[in-house]
This record gives structure tokens, C-alpha cells and sequence, in this order.
């Protein structure tokens, strides 16, 4: 089984036109695909797919690719985790749809979502149905052991991200990790198709923890954010480059 699969946080954007996809590309998902084995559907974000969505991302995609997904801020933002029930079951039964080609559904908290709300959390994961789960968190105060062993509890990942609110984060609490490099969007545009910051010496970072977690047999999933350096495919193919040279 692969153990490394590094990505971008979605695909759609035109600005990548000239450098990351060809001009005239029609379809840009396909297009993804050729260069990289795994995404994060930001979108889902914002409103839950149809099924026919699903299955179309699912049949312009080779077999062995991978996506994953944020909850929708209904369930996360708007509910706080609360009285959804329903929300979750639609948002996962039509991920489901996916089959093979679902990997990890990422349950990002605001900064309002506090350590004092924790018995909510504890009961949103144990109602969630089967599948791999990762827990972001926004507030640094979530960051101590009562979190971590509730995490592990559920077989639930924590969300490793490189953020300016937040320290520095290696705690593994499942047999997978989930690392999102965001950045910070008040100093990268990120749509100018373009390295807008020098990223390089954090990925190279990154890289030497990423092979300490693969050496752990743990399986890893990543993802870059246009607000990271401002060209997430570069951040991707740097990151992947560095791995593979700290394995030979």
C-alpha cells in the first residue's frame, strides 16, 4: 500500500492555466490527475455534492486516486457540531459514492469551537459512521493529551497544519496522518499562478518529518493551500522530490 499521498487543496482554478495546466485544457480535474494522486474537495466546504457530482469526480479519475474532503460549516461552523445528524449522513453517504477513491473527511472547527466544548465533540465522533476521520482545530488551547487520547479513542486523525495561529504539530492519533500546509492569506494572494514566498526550506522540513511518520507505518495525506507559497503544485512536487531523496 502507498504510503504518501500529497496533493493540492482543490483544482479549479483557471490561474493555473500556462504553467500547472495547458491552456486550452477542458477539463481541469482530469488534468489534475495526470500529475498528482490525491485532492482535497474544498468545496464541500460550502455545500454538499450531489451524487452525480460524485460520481462524475469518480469516473474522470484513475483507479488508484484519492480524495478527500471537508465537512460542510453547516456541520461544522453553523451547527457546531449539534443537531446534525442528518447533515452527516447525506455528506457521507454521498462521499460514499467514491467508493475505493474516498480517503479521510477532514472535520474543520472554528476558532469558537472551544476545549470547554469537548463533550460535543466527543459525542459528534462516536455517531460518526465508518470511515477514516481528521479533526482540525483552531484554537491552540485544544493542544494537550485530554484532546490527543480523544482522538485516539475514536481512531480519529489530528490535523497537522502549518497555520500562523498555531504551534508546531507532530502528535499521530491514528494509523494515518492529515497535514495541510495553509498558510496565511494576508500575505499570499495565492491566484496569481505564481511562488509568492519561499517555501523551501519548510518543505524540505516537512519532508525529513513526513519520512519519520512513513517509517512508523504510518500512512500519510497532505495538502497544500494556494496561501502557502502561492502555487501549490510547486509546493507539491518540491515536497514529493525531498522525500524521495531522504529515502535513497
Amino acid at each position: 500500500m502507498k504510503r504518501l499521498h500529497v496533493g493540492t487543496m482543490g483544482w479549479s482554478y483557471d490561474f493555473w492555466r500556462g504553467n500547472f495546466y495547458p491552456e486550452d485544457s477542458k477539463n481541469l480535474l482530469t488534468e489534475y490527475a495526470k500529475n498528482f494522486d490525491t485532492v482535497e474537495i474544498d468545496n464541500t466546504f460550502y455545500r454538499i455534492p450531489s451524487q452525480d457530482t460524485v460520481k462524475k469526480w469518480r469516473e474522470e479519475t484513475p483507479d488508484e486516486f484519492i480524495f478527500t474532503a471537508k465537512f460542510p460549516r453547516k456541520i461544522t461552523h453553523i451547527k457546531m457540531l449539534q443537531d446534525c445528524q442528518e447533515e452527516v449522513t447525506v455528506f457521507v453517504e454521498h462521499m460514499s459514492l467514491m467508493r475505493d477513491k474516498r480517503g479521510p473527511m477532514l472535520i474543520q472547527l472554528p476558532p469558537g469551537f472551544k476545549p470547554e466544548m469537548a463533550g460535543i465533540l466527543k459525542d459528534f465522533l462516536a455517531g460518526l459512521p465508518e470511515g477514516r476521520f481528521a479533526v482540525e482545530v483552531r484554537n491552540k488551547k485544544w493542544l494537550e493529551e485530554k484532546f490527543y487520547d480523544m482522538l485516539k479513542d475514536y481512531k480519529v486523525a489530528l490535523s497537522l497544519i502549518d497555520h500562523p495561529w498555531m504551534p508546531p504539530m507532530n502528535t499521530i492519533t491514528a494509523d494515518f496522518t492529515y497535514i495541510r500546509w495553509v498558510g496565511d492569506r494576508k500575505k499570499v494572494n495565492g491566484r496569481l499562478g505564481k511562488v509568492e514566498k519561499d517555501r523551501s526550506e519548510d518543505i524540505k522540513d516537512w519532508a525529513g518529518r513526513i519520512k519519520g511518520f512513513m517509517d512508523d507505518s504510518i500512512e500519510v495525506f497532505g495538502y497544500f493551500s494556494k496561501s502557502y507559497s502561492g502555487y501549490p503544485p510547486g509546493d507539491v512536487r518540491m515536497l514529493l522530490d525531498h522525500v524521495k531523496n531522504t529515502d535513497s
